[in-house]
């Protein structure tokens, strides 16, 4: 079986991508939709979790939604945040993302590389914060984990949801291979499609998170990425399709 046509749930890249090299040298068809998509809460529903962002001293923010989420609810709130709060990042880049709602310098900010294990050190050498951790309605056990460990004080503050994104206007028959990058891109595909039968369509999957849910939802997976080879998945994709064109 040739692979003629790809769906990638993501939105489409902005600028050059692997996968419109893969469209060209290939000659397939790739197309991109998101699956899921993000909502924020508002602030009644904030309240109803008993948050009061005044009594807060510290925010961990592990992505750029959960900073602009934790602003907007502030601005609604009328909450001026104090120039003393202390900032602690899971990466340079989410840190960096900062400069959007205030202005760096001078501010109490720190950064891990990437895990939010790295953060270990961080919350040892300040443990006396007493810290917010805006998140979406998904937290990663490993997230929990760290924060227990790591003997703080903390309270996590739901402010962003992510949803199934409307896929009706799609016919997923007309694509060869399906890629998903979470399980709620797979809990979309069920949602938008519950008669839909793998049969031939290929699959490929990014993270164990997403296999496994992928493999609860009864679909077989013909890819797989993060490996020692692929280590992302326009690598594996080529090279699996070049080995079946072959």
């Amino acid at each position: 079986m040739r692979i003629k046509s790809i769906l990638v749930s993501q939105p489409a890249p902005s600028e050059s991508s692997p996968y419109l090299d893969i469209a060209k040298k290939e000659k397939i068809k790739i197309d991109f939709r998101p699956f899921i998509h993000v909502e924020g809460v508002d602030n009644k529903e904030l309240r109803t979790q008993k948050i009061d962002l005044t009594q807060y001293t510290g925010i961990i923010f592990t992505s750029k939604n959960a900073i602009d989420h934790y602003f907007r609810l502030a601005e609604e709130l009328r909450f001026a945040v104090p120039d003393t709060m202390r900032y602690i990042c899971q990466s340079e880049a989410i840190a960096n993302y900062l400069q959007k709602h205030i202005v760096y310098r001078k501010r109490k900010i720190s950064f891990g590389e990437k895990n939010f294990s790295d953060l270990a050190p961080l919350f040892k050498k300040f443990p006396t914060e007493k810290y917010l951790l805006p998140s979406s309605d998904v937290l990663s056990p490993d997230i929990i984990k760290t924060l227990d460990s790591a003997n703080i004080d903390w309270t996590r503050a739901i402010m962003y949801r992510t949803v199934c994104s409307d896929l009706t206007d799609i016919n997923i028959k007309d694509y060869d291979m399906l890629i998903f990058f979470s399980p709620q891109g797979i809990k979309s595909l069920q949602q938008n499609f519950p008669d839909f039968k793998q049969d031939e369509t290929k699959i490929a999957v990014f993270g164990n998170t997403t296999l496994a849910a992928a493999e609860e939802a009864g679909l077989k997976i013909d890819l797989m990425a993060p490996t020692k080879e692929t280590p992302s998945m326009t690598m594996a994709v080529e090279k699996y399709i070049k080995a079946l064109h072959k």
